[in-house]
């Protein structure tokens, strides 16, 4: 080695938390605050409030879903564009939030189902904006913890809002419990504003088409991960009805208000083992890639819906469940964010994040459905076991396919 290149300085890598990463961050964390003191809710409020029955959740889910899916789709392909992703992220937490909010001021089952259909088109609509806006503020060798630090926010907002929940229930009831939920809305609107002013300080390139660019997803090799978490997504069905489960198994011996609240700190426990496990899993990623990681949600996932089939009205083996399922969740949804945003560039990262948002909500909508209805039909045990084979048939294609690393 020469003298001169002995002195050669080495370039320090970027440092990935800036003040637009943890601005989208908060963002997720408010606004999925005020969203889970609603969905925590949702539960006891349809069925103790609108007297709606367990089929009626799983479809209002599902439906709620699906047109998240449609959104997602939508969304992503006018996110390729900077300037339209920034508004996108921008208005579709605004009306995710007031949407929310007017949940409580449902007095039948179709309204409910309406307000809940309004907030989750919005929410499709703004999370590849968000996500494209998050790439495009991180250096490539980071997206594992960025994206890793935006899901333990969101998911930290999602302990965050069930607690409130609770305290809310036992000041001013279920349904005005509900309309507070519009406040957090308000104030992640606000984050995603900061980050969309830091992204617009790196310059904008030409303007992008409107165009959903499934010809060059396809070329990036994109749709080959992808087969794996449509498998899981089959499978993996609205927390709402994880909520439902342990309330109806808890109400054996206490009230149905007490069932709700111990049921609503049972979910927060799962979004707080989702919290803690997404950032470790986006070093993970970062180090190794994503395949492993998201194998290990999968099987998580699983575990927990196997459990779930019994009938177990204990609350600590039920904690046991609600946390496996909190860690499958915060190992997915990392590794799933992080394989779009390795595979494209940014004038694609749309339309992917927009792709993985349809296949989402897709399979949400066809789980939560297949879920509800053999819960109403058959038995409860049988909904979850027919959860858990999706999941074993997700971690079989994970094994068989190549993923990028």
């Amino acid at each position: 080695m020469s003298a001169r290149s002995a002195r050669t300085p080495v370039t320090p890598a970027p440092a990935w938390f800036t003040r637009g990463v943890g601005s989208v961050g908060l963002a997720s964390f408010f606004s999925d605050s005020g969203h889970e003191i609603a969905t925590s809710l949702l539960p006891s409020f349809l069925s103790s409030t609108l007297r709606a029955s367990a089929g009626a959740l799983g479809v209002i889910e599902g439906i709620s879903d699906g047109l998240a899916g449609i959104a997602k789709l939508v969304g992503g392909a006018a996110a390729n564009d900077p300037v339209r992703r920034r508004r996108l992220a921008t208005g579709g937490y605004l009306v995710t939030g007031v949407a929310t909010g007017a949940l409580g001021l449902a007095t039948t089952v179709w309204q409910a189902g309406a307000l809940r259909a309004t907030a989750w088109i919005a929410r499709g609509s703004r999370t590849p904006a968000r996500d494209a806006l998050l790439a495009s503020l991180t250096p490539r060798n980071a997206y594992g913890r960025a994206f890793g630090y935006e899901r333990a926010m969101d998911h930290l907002g999602a302990v965050a809002g069930p607690l409130a929940a609770a305290a809310l229930i036992a000041g001013v009831g279920i349904r005005s419990a509900i309309y507070f939920s519009a406040i957090p809305g308000f104030l992640a609107a606000g984050a995603i504003v900061v980050a969309a002013r830091e992204s617009r300080k790196l310059g904008d390139p030409a303007p992008r088409r409107f165009r959903l660019e499934f010809g060059a997803l396809r070329e990036t090799g994109l749709l080959r991960p992808l087969l794996p978490v449509a498998l899981f997504e089959l499978g993996n069905m609205a927390t709402t009805l994880l909520i439902l489960r342990a309330t109806m198994l808890l109400a054996d011996g206490r009230g149905a208000k007490d069932a709700t609240v111990l049921a609503v700190l049972l979910y927060a426990g799962h979004n707080l083992a989702g919290s803690l496990m997404s950032l470790p899993a986006g070093h993970w990623i970062d180090r190794s890639g994503p395949r492993g990681v998201f194998a290990c949600g999968v099987l998580a996932f699983g575990l927990a819906y196997v459990g779930f089939a019994f009938s177990v009205q204990a609350w600590l083996p039920l904690l046991v469940l609600f946390v496996l399922a909190g860690i499958g969740m915060g190992l997915s949804d990392t590794a799933e964010s992080a394989v779009v945003a390795r595979a494209l560039p940014d004038h694609l990262r749309g339309s992917g994040f927009g792709l993985l948002g349809g296949i989402q909500s897709v399979g949400d909508f066809a789980s939560s459905a297949a879920v509800g209805l053999i819960w109403a039909s058959v038995s409860p045990g049988a909904g979850f076991a027919y959860a858990a084979v999706w999941m074993v048939l997700a971690i079989v294609s994970t094994g068989l396919l190549a993923w990028e690393s």
